[in-house]
């Protein structure tokens, strides 16, 4: 209801964002969202319409597969055509809302040409003569509109990238937009991956100072010989893990080479793991 509200003129990016945000913390979420922002661009409010539109476009760039697959769906699409068809809402709703809508599909067959049924939406609407022709959708409309960004994104970092991404977007020939499309899918795909191994290496260091730190208590406990048989199992289980971390900081290190502060990072779990390792050996092996 903040993120529609049609008593306010401008987007109230806080709130969308948040919206998003349930949306992909939610398991329900992508599958529920687009129910509730059909039934708000479906307001009689023009300014409650258009920011649900909004709140859409910030879904689709923000929340994933799952909420693609959604509203790919004709159970989705009908509700926007409804907002066209003169059977429906067509007949009430206002130009701004439905050219915005048009607007959205058409960016879809664009953004999704790989959805059959986005496509056949928008067909089925030329046919029945709903849409007259293809809109001229602004420049910064073809794609969903950018969420706000973390510093450092990859689409910021990379300045050649970005340069001839804005190119791209501003001709009016499809295949620089399809090249456009492509261009953006590979750096989002490359920034997913810098995200994957910035969590591998969170992950993986936060798992060796819990593993050191339960096999030095294990490790006292031995050397006053207070040690129980599952105990016993359980300082060996993760001897054992301990073993095999050590090559992963091993590679995260070799990945993090220009990055001082994360090696230093690295490093040091690695010399505590060692440690915990070498006093294993001593007190337990030996």
């Amino acid at each position: 209801d903040k993120a529609t509200d049609p008593s306010i003129p401008e987007e109230n990016w806080e709130c969308i964002q948040h919206f998003c945000d349930q949306v992909n913390a939610d398991t329900e979420g992508p599958s529920l969202a687009p129910r509730l922002l059909a039934h708000k661009i479906q307001s009689p409010q023009e300014m409650e319409a258009l920011h649900a539109l909004t709140v859409l476009e910030t879904c689709v760039n923000n929340c994933g597969e799952r909420f693609h697959h959604e509203i790919a769906k004709f159970r989705f699409l009908n509700e926007l055509i409804k907002v066209l068809s003169p059977k429906y809402y067509g007949t009430w709703s206002s130009e701004k809302v439905k050219s915005r809508v048009t607007e959205v599909i058409f960016s879809w067959t664009v953004w999704f040409p790989q959805e059959v049924k986005i496509r056949d939406a928008y067909q089925m609407l030329k046919k029945q003569g709903i849409v007259k022709e293809d809109p001229k959708v602004p420049e910064d409309k073809i794609l969903p509109p950018p969420s706000p960004r973390p510093q450092n994104s990859i689409f910021d970092t990379d300045e050649e990238k970005s340069k001839l991404l804005a190119r791209l977007l501003k001709s009016n020939h499809s295949e620089d937009l399809q090249a456009a499309n492509r261009l953006i899918k590979s750096m989002i795909k490359e920034e997913q991956e810098k995200s994957a191994k910035v969590s591998r290496r969170v992950n993986t260091i936060n798992e060796v100072s819990e593993n050191v730190k339960r096999m030095d208590e294990l490790l006292e406990n031995y050397k006053r010989q207070e040690l129980s048989k599952s105990d016993h199992e359980t300082l060996q289980t993760l001897f054992q893990r301990c073993e095999k971390l050590r090559p992963l900081l091993f590679r995260l290190a070799s990945e993090t080479v220009d990055d001082d502060e994360v090696l230093a990072e690295i490093l040091q779990a690695n010399d505590k793991l060692t440690q915990a390792l070498g006093q294993y050996r001593q007190v337990v092996a030996s």
